[in-house]
């Protein structure tokens, strides 16, 4: 029984022990293996340059180069405390539901398997690795160009050590999300709610940008082409996070795969076609942020709906990320410059909204245990997605005030007008 499946419908969840270490002894299987090292790799090194070159593409060309500065540092740093700590956070022993045991501390006591799959727990490691990653690395795009790196650096290590751990041991590690039955198959929650959430609290407390200020419009993209080579990129990698999320080579693998690519294509052209009513033309940028919106809506959903529903879940990603990301900015003249909250924090969240209803077999899904409803299952993700908001909300509005104490948040102006963020 793949780990996701149990933990995120519930069907392990009695058994919290369980799901954060595997009392027998099983067989390791090499393909399994191959797969999610692949998996892997697909994230680490396609996924995450594409992040790059998504938000390079629609920037300035200096600020690109200071996006990648950070990005390849907070990589860097997060990659070392997520073997120090963070794993175990999320996925040591079960105790409290809140916070994982500290038994995998620095790697010191991993199963040979992980619990309920035939991957050795070392793999497992390092294919969440790369969800640990993405998280900070998303957040940038929400106040690129002002923000100074010594404290993106700090924010992003605390954040994934007080956000991102806790959220993943709730979800995914046998917490008392898990035990409620939440359904996240992908990330929906555990990484895009997150990074939402924080990006546009982060973007409230740094203030607008000088271009945004003087304009009160974000500056076109400097590169629609350099945009869409990222996101295809993010979609390569996607098929790494989603395929790999089922733990096994196999027809979930898969179907989880068809449902994804079914969900950002028609999320793509519904964004180009909200375009085209709403500003008279289509856009390269337009169809990248699209198919991005379908990409993040069907994560926690991928799974377990038919192709029908993704096709379903696609656009009403698409529709909100695109209605978020006009109001945002033209109604409340708020600077989250690369729609970081619009894309990932509101598509995150309808996903998981979508899980609960397109899960039932009456909506052609595989279908909730017995006793869970369909309103049961949506009051479920409801409250999962209302409680993950507020805490990554508050805990990030504290984590960054504490370190601007010390590093201010905020580049001078004048680096801000030269957009060398560089030269600190």
């Amino acid at each position: 029984m793949r780990y996701r499946l149990a933990a995120g419908l519930g069907i392990a969840a009695s058994s919290t022990a369980a799901l954060a270490q595997s009392p027998y002894a099983a067989v390791n299987d090499s393909g399994d293996t191959a797969w999610l090292l692949t998996c892997s790799a697909l994230i680490l090194f396609a996924a995450i340059p594409g992040f790059a070159f998504y938000y390079g593409g629609q920037v300035k060309r200096r600020i690109f180069h200071s996006l990648l500065t950070q990005i390849a540092i907070i990589a860097a740093v997060v990659s070392l405390l997520w073997v120090a700590i963070g794993y175990t956070l999320a996925f040591g022993f079960v105790s409290n539901g809140w916070i994982g045991a500290g038994n995998a501390a620095m790697l010191k006591e991993l199963g040979s398997l992980r619990a309920a799959t035939r991957i050795p727990e070392s793999t497992f490691v390092l294919f969440e690795l790369g969800f640990a990653l993405l998280g900070p690395i998303i957040m940038l795009g929400a106040w690129a160009g002002r923000a100074r790196l010594s404290w993106a650096i700090c924010f992003t290590a605390i954040w994934s050590l007080l956000i991102y751990a806790p959220v993943a041991h709730w979800v995914w590690g046998g917490g008392w999300m898990a035990s409620l039955g939440v359904i996240d198959f992908a990330g929906g929650s555990v990484v895009h709610l997150t990074a939402g959430i924080s990006a546009i609290v982060i973007a409230l407390l740094m203030g607008k940008g000088i271009a945004f200020r003087e304009s009160g419009v974000t500056p076109p993209p400097r590169s629609p082409a350099t945009t869409l080579a990222g996101a295809g990129l993010i979609w390569l990698g996607w098929f790494g996070m989603v395929g790999g999320s089922a733990l096994a080579a196999t027809d979930d693998a898969s179907s989880a795969i068809i449902n994804m690519h079914m969900a950002s294509c028609t999320a793509a052209l519904t964004w180009i076609a909200m375009e085209r009513i709403f500003l008279g033309k289509i856009s390269l940028s337009g169809f990248a942020s699209g198919l991005l919106s379908g990409l993040i809506t069907i994560s926690s959903a991928a799974l377990f709906v038919s192709p029908l529903a993704a096709m379903l879940i696609g656009p009403a990603g698409a529709l909100c990320c695109y209605s978020f990301a006009r109001l945002l900015k033209a109604k409340f003249q708020i600077d989250d410059t690369l729609n970081i909250f619009a894309l990932h924090g509101v598509g995150g969240a309808v996903g998981m909204i979508c899980a609960g209803i397109f899960t039932s077999s009456q909506m052609g899904g595989t279908g909730l245990p017995e006793d869970v409803s369909v309103w049961t299952a949506f009051g479920v993700q409801l409250l999962c997605v209302t409680v993950i908001a507020l805490y990554g909300a508050v805990v990030s509005a504290l984590a960054s005030l504490a370190v601007s104490l010390f590093l201010p948040m905020r580049v001078s102006e004048k680096e801000e007008r030269d957009a060398d963020l560089t030269a600190e």
